[in-house]
């Protein structure tokens, strides 16, 4: 098993002590336990690991075909597959290894109320963090995906927030007109920090079938194509919430120490790392030790120096501490 990483990559992340930057993300590790069978991985290279999206009740997920492979990324519609938040609690919480890293329980919901159960029966566990999923759409509006709605972000966040007395991550979506005008309406609603972006939408077709890919008809597009734009909305949410001390996750298309550093000069406290886990299992320790040796390179002490380091027009929009 590995050793926790160097002492000059932990972060105080919302009050809690994460031994790395970096974040295993919802959807990709299912409930702490994917990967764990395979020879060398270990949670304790990771900071925290978001556990996979759970809602009230059981839901067995959308039609095959899932996940799709596209140039520089991938396609999912997994459809929020998951056992309902009462077997989550009772049966896979009692199995992990909290002294290996944090878990973070992702909440999803059809309905505000939906929402409100499933937080309430996580803040009444041994679960570190809360990150709310507020791309679900929203069934009495016909649909519309709660993170694309400033107002409905909002509620969301405000009813979670009052459900629970643990860090509240808010993951936003990028599928919107102003990710910056919702983070600071989340901020208002009481959201503890951010987890920025979540997928894109986009579509696969078999042009000999005729057919979408996915059996879902589209998908959320992870990977390295979406980089550059999780980069922007990453610096955005920055510009919003550094005044208030709103610690952010940066996240898409993170696959070596190099994405994960633009990250962080961008404005994330800690980085979310999820596609690349399906090219190279074993790739946190490599980016654990890039990052460290970027530091020395740069005569610094510890990675939190590097959130909101960017300079524009020559000057350093905020130095690290």
């Amino acid at each position: 098993m590995s050793n926790h990483p160097d002492p000059r990559l932990a972060v105080d992340f919302c009050g809690l002590d994460f031994a790395s930057p970096l974040v295993l993300l919802s959807g990709c590790v299912g409930f702490g336990e994917e990967y764990t069978r395979v020879k060398g991985f270990s949670n304790r290279d990771a900071g925290a690991v978001c556990l996979k999206g759970t809602t009230a009740s059981p839901r067995p997920g959308n039609p095959p075909h899932r996940v799709c492979e596209t140039p520089d990324g991938m396609l999912n519609a997994i459809g929020l597959q998951n056992p309902g938040v009462e077997r989550v609690v009772a049966e896979i919480l009692p199995t992990l290894d909290f002294a290996e890293t944090r878990f973070i329980a992702n909440v999803s919901g059809s309905t505000i109320e939906e929402y409100i159960e499933v937080t309430r029966r996580f803040d009444d566990s041994p679960i570190d963090a809360i990150e709310i999923n507020i791309s679900c759409p929203n069934v009495k509006e016909g649909g519309v995906a709660f993170g694309n709605d400033p107002a409905m972000s909002a509620r969301v966040v405000a009813a979670c927030r009052k459900a629970t007395s643990k860090p509240l991550i808010t993951k936003l979506s990028p599928n919107q007109t102003d990710i910056a005008g919702n983070a600071r309406g989340c901020i208002e609603a009481g959201t503890d920090a951010f987890a920025v972006i979540n997928t894109l939408m986009g579509m696969a077709i078999d042009i000999e079938a005729r057919r979408p890919v996915i059996g879902n008809n589209q998908g959320g597009l992870s990977g390295p194509a979406i980089k550059p734009v999780a980069v922007l909305k990453t610096h955005q949410v920055y510009q919003v919430s550094k005044a208030h001390g709103i610690p952010i996750i940066g996240q898409g298309g993170v696959m070596n120490a190099s994405d994960a550093i633009e990250f962080l000069l961008a404005g994330a406290s800690a980085v979310g790392v999820g596609t690349a886990l399906f090219y190279d299992p074993l790739i946190l320790p490599r980016i654990n030790a890039g990052i460290i040796d970027y530091l020395e390179r740069h005569g610094l002490d510890s990675v939190g120096q590097l959130t909101g380091a960017l300079e524009l027009n020559g000057q350093t929009v905020r130095c690290g501490n």
